[in-house]
């Protein structure tokens, strides 16, 4: 009965992490069904191997963890929140096919992973903070040259400034930058865009 429990604390945790959480705030409708896959494929495989005995569910589960991780880093198509949510979602397929040893705690961490998903990934935590990688048409040698220009052209406060690519010859930057908006007051400054820059 534990079993049965479990499984459905699973069905209706994954369901609100893709459908309560990850789709209204991104809209990626391919990774809907890689999400809902990933977890009840975990979950029926880790639950077939934890009735093998031993420790053979838990096993799989982190070997797994580390299948996803090496085709994250070989992958160009995910964003950060997005691996996020995979291993959101592999999780709660583990924590369903373990948890009827102990129920009360695997339903505590599953609640948990979503509580940390909806706050984390929530629209408004650090919104005024950004990240762009710009093709600027002026090769910068000089990073308070380069902040400089950044600012004025986002009209925003530049936090982080990575030079990926300095081309000499073509008079090109490619940087990867950081920033956040400014709060501005009643009276919001006119910052005008710089001609010939592009992003």
């Amino acid at each position: 009965m534990a079993q049965y429990i479990s499984f459905l604390i699973d069905i209706v945790a994954i369901s609100l992490l893709v459908f309560g959480l990850y789709f209204p705030r991104h809209r990626r409708r391919e990774l809907v069904v890689a999400y809902l896959g990933v977890n009840i494929g975990v979950l029926v495989v880790a639950s077939a191997l934890s009735f093998s005995g031993g420790t053979a569910g838990l096993g799989l589960g982190f070997a797994l963890f580390g299948v996803l991780s090496i085709i994250r880093l070989r992958s160009t198509e995910l964003d950060h929140h997005e691996v996020a949510y995979y291993f959101s979602a592999l999780a709660l397929g583990i924590l369903g096919a373990l948890g009827q040893a102990s129920l009360w705690i695997s339903a505590a961490l599953t609640a948990m992973i979503l509580l940390v998903m909806a706050v984390g990934d929530h629209p408004r935590l650090l919104r005024g903070y950004r990240r762009q990688i710009l093709v600027l048409d002026t090769a910068f040698t000089d990073q308070v040259a380069l902040i400089a220009h950044l600012e004025r052209l986002l009209g925003a406060r530049v936090h982080y400034a990575n030079v990926q690519r300095v081309d000499l010859v073509n008079d090109t930057t490619i940087v990867d930058v950081r920033y956040s908006d400014r709060v501005r007051s009643g009276a919001a400054e006119m910052v005008t865009e710089p001609a010939g820059a592009s992003r």
